[in-house]
């Protein structure tokens, strides 16, 4: 059995990055820029470079590395091609081809949502789970479903996209995938603040949130101080939310759903609001999944990579 493996996340920034044993343990992890110019063509090439820098500086033979994961934003086939990824440059790319000619090792890559919420199942918040839903609360909303283990990619590579679930006819602002009433809109960082500045157009209320400066955690912290408008604007979020959860309980089954990403550092009264509406909406004999926060942060994505290409 190979005693070491990698895991890499590339993001619009920065190419996360983490040397593993084959059991877990994480070995080492640091960062590389993420070259974007003249279509990304430097990506890979910098990510190889620096792995097999790596194995020289902790003397690992190649051949006791099990392979290299790595999760991309966007879509991402089985076989791992991306056929288009805006903010890393890339038009059609064979990305796991390439990056297993650059390094000599086995690659296999995947969606950097659906790795992130294997990296939970494995070493984070749902380990000893199986099967779950991870949902990432940030700049949009992001998510990936494990089934037995395995993350549902789907035909188009498009498995987890819960931002874009269709949540409310009214919403009047359109999604940036240009449909109009996704979950995105409203349960995000921005989407909520945007809710709030929407609930408040439409009836003025006493409260202590600014609306042309308030945050996502403006209004959290304002629901934990008991301020009766960012309550209710919490109430909506947790109906929104609540609302898309239980359909894809009624659809997988999870065992337990992690909820991460910046609007999650607000801390367990998410999950109050959240499961709330998720008891009312979602068929009871799925009422008892767990819900947790995520615990591996910015790691997720290295840790789901990494179990990529590590044999069960």
């Amino acid at each position: 059995m190979k005693n070491y493996c990698f895991g890499i996340d590339v993001g619009g920034t920065t190419v996360k990055m983490g040397l593993f044993k084959t059991d877990g343990q994480l070995v080492d992890k640091w960062e590389i820029p993420t070259r974007t110019e003249d279509g990304g063509k430097a990506i890979l090439p910098d990510t190889a470079a620096y792995a097999l820098a790596k194995l020289m500086e902790k003397d690992i033979a190649r051949d006791d590395v099990a392979g290299i994961g790595i999760g991309v934003p966007g879509p991402i086939s089985a076989d791992g091609i991306v056929p288009h990824t805006a903010n890393l440059g890339w038009g059609y790319k064979e990305v796991t081809k390439e990056l297993s000619e650059l390094t000599g090792l086995t690659c296999r890559g995947g969606n950097d949502a659906n790795v992130a919420a294997l990296g939970e199942m494995w070493k984070g918040a749902a380990a000893g789970h199986k099967s779950g839903v991870m949902v990432t609360l940030g700049t949009g909303v992001g998510g990936g479903i494990i089934i037995d283990g395995r993350i549902v990619t789907g035909t188009n590579g498009a498995g987890g996209e819960i931002g874009h679930i269709h949540v409310d006819d009214s919403i009047p602002w359109l999604c940036g995938c240009g449909n109009q009433g996704c979950l995105e809109q409203v349960a995000s960082a921005n989407g909520i603040v945007r809710l709030a500045k929407w609930m408040l157009e439409s009836k003025a209320k006493e409260t202590v949130l600014d609306p042309e400066t308030m945050t996502a955690k403006d209004i959290w912290d304002a629901v934990k101080d008991g301020d009766n408008f960012a309550c209710e604007v919490a109430e909506r979020f947790g109906s929104y939310l609540g609302l898309a959860l239980a359909n894809i309980a009624s659809t997988v089954d999870p065992e337990v759903f992690v909820i991460g990403g910046g609007v999650s550092k607000a801390g367990p009264v998410i999950l109050d609001y959240i499961k709330k509406y998720y008891i009312k909406y979602t068929f009871k004999g799925c009422r008892d999944a767990e819900f947790v926060l995520a615990t591996l942060g910015n790691d997720a994505g290295i840790f789901g990579s990494a179990k990529l290409v590590i044999e069960e």
